[in-house]
């Protein structure tokens, strides 16, 4: 098989960032400012200062999931404001990166410099979102409370002696500037500690029970691994008509015309990779890149090395698209450009209520499915990404203003909630020839692997997600549906 190769003494401790908590609204958001510096007599030169800046994100509320009702007059320039948040959102945290220096000197700098001045930026642009929606309907309530942001830490902390060194370091060059040993490219990510053993996981894996009603049945489309390296750091769902609004790159695979500004008149008329020409569907997820230096054709650009994202992009080996039905009964057609987003791109500050994907190694995926760590595999087993979409819709929306209440999980025993229909499931699986990285030396000897993300989202395996818009036409969308409620297993 080819592979692709490439203490802290007990002092008195000085809190300079306070800590807080700030709660949104019923939805219960609770993010913590726990960014703090300590006077060790065991880092010379304020080296500890520096490594626990590099260790920091920013933490805001993430205003597009509390908007659940956005007219549609209203949906383009709501889209485009929430899109213009996670800019600021990443341009802060690039600064933190670039400012440890002044924040070792001044620990009040991060606070006066890039956090509050970034509420003040927030406060605008979600002033705006109410404005938008108030022309047309009811004003938005309380959106206010969601501008202020925080200071947290990553769990990305190095000691004295590991800042400045590390495979990580210079050789990802980037607007991140030099790595710092186990805490990656400057403190973003990832670290030893977004890994773990899979021979070591207990089994945590259990068959779902089915009904005698259940439909059985399997519809696999094939439409290649983007073997034709079709990428962008666009996102159609959730920022249409704004460049960079994923600020990460995304494989493609199905439709070739996706980017930020296709309409689903340019989908329908779109190639796609997929073998039967009656899927026109786009597929999108993050891609897996091996952390080894390589500079890739956007090691300079945003969404690419500008925000983070750097190192060689990997192509799975195998990328499987199954349709599969309901354990408690038959299924219903998908609408046409229907939307589905499983997972949370957000997932490290957000919290894990939306966290969906699974990642495990080949011979363990019936055994042990990971939702906070990337996996190292035994040899002679592949890294594993699998992501199940939501299988209920709510019979009306092929796309809401949050991007999730239209659709739905099942619950534990299979069932829609009230008022949704069960619809063919999406499960997709990825599968990668990377080798397990070495943890002990941090990557030198073997090179860490990571998802893009949004950058001040660490590259924390728990944002991993994926997209799909449905563009089959209507008789293979029927051919899918007979097939998974007769029990066959169909192409």
């Amino acid at each position: 098989m080819r592979r692709n190769t490439r203490k802290r003494s007990k002092t008195t401790r000085r809190m300079v960032g306070a800590v807080a908590a700030l709660a949104v609204g019923a939805g219960g958001l609770v993010a913590a400012n726990i960014y703090a510096s300590a006077d060790e007599t065991s880092a010379p030169n304020g080296t500890q200062n520096q490594a626990q800046a590099a260790s920091s994100t920013i933490d805001c509320p993430d205003v597009g999931q509390k908007l659940t009702n956005v007219p549609a007059q209203a949906r383009t320039q709501v889209d485009r404001e929430l899109a213009l948040l996670d800019k600021q959102v990443a341009e802060a945290y690039q600064r933190l990166a670039s400012s440890q220096r002044a924040i070792q000197q001044d620990p009040g700098f991060a606070q006066n410099a890039i956090v509050n001045p970034l509420k003040d930026k927030r406060q605008a642009t979600i002033d705006r979102i109410a404005i938008a929606i108030g022309r047309v309907s009811a004003r938005p309530q309380g959106l206010e409370a969601l501008a202020p942001c925080t200071l947290r830490s990553t769990g990305n902390q190095t000691t004295a002696g590991q800042a400045g060194g590390g495979n990580q370091g210079g050789n990802q060059g980037g607007n991140q500037g030099a790595g710092n040993g186990n805490a990656g490219q400057a403190g973003n990510g990832p670290v030893a500690a977004d890994f773990v053993d899979i021979t070591k996981v207990r089994p945590n894996v259990r068959a779902p029970r089915k009904a005698r009603t259940a439909s059985t049945g399997v519809f696999t489309t094939r439409c290649g691994v983007n073997a034709n390296k079709l990428y962008n750091s666009d996102n159609v769902i959730v920022a249409p008509g704004v460049t960079n609004g994923a600020h990460h790159m995304h494989d493609y695979v199905g439709n070739q015309a996706n980017n930020a500004f296709a309409s689903d008149q340019t989908l329908a008329a779109g190639k796609t990779s997929c073998r039967n020409q009656g899927d026109k569907s786009t597929y999108y997820w993050p891609v897996l890149r091996l952390r080894d230096g390589t500079k890739e054709f956007d090691a300079d650009k945003l969404g690419g090395g500008a925000e983070g994202n750097t190192g060689r992009i990997l192509t799975a080996k195998a990328a499987t698209l199954n349709f599969v039905g309901s354990p408690r009964g038959k299924v219903v057609a998908m609408p046409k450009f229907l939307r589905i987003i499983t997972g949370d791109a957000k997932a490290f500050t957000n919290g894990t209520a939306n966290a969906n994907a699974s990642w495990s190694c080949t011979g363990f995926e019936n055994k042990v499915q990971l939702k906070d760590k990337y996996p190292l595999c035994p040899s002679g087993s592949d890294v594993v990404r699998t992501f199940k979409f939501q299988s209920c819709w709510d019979g009306r929306n092929v796309d809401s203003a949050n991007h999730r209440t239209h659709v739905a999980f099942a619950d534990a025993s299979g069932r829609c909630p009230s008022g949704f229909k069960a619809i063919p499931q999406l499960v997709q699986r990825l599968v990668y020839d990377v080798d397990a990285p070495s943890l002990k030396d941090n990557g030198k000897t073997r090179p860490f692997f990571a998802l893009d993300g949004f950058p001040e989202q660490a590259h924390k395996p728990v944002t991993d997600h994926g997209d799909f818009i449905n563009v089959f036409d209507a008789r293979l969308m029927n051919k899918m549906v007979q097939c998974i409620n007769t029990g066959r297993r169909c192409s």
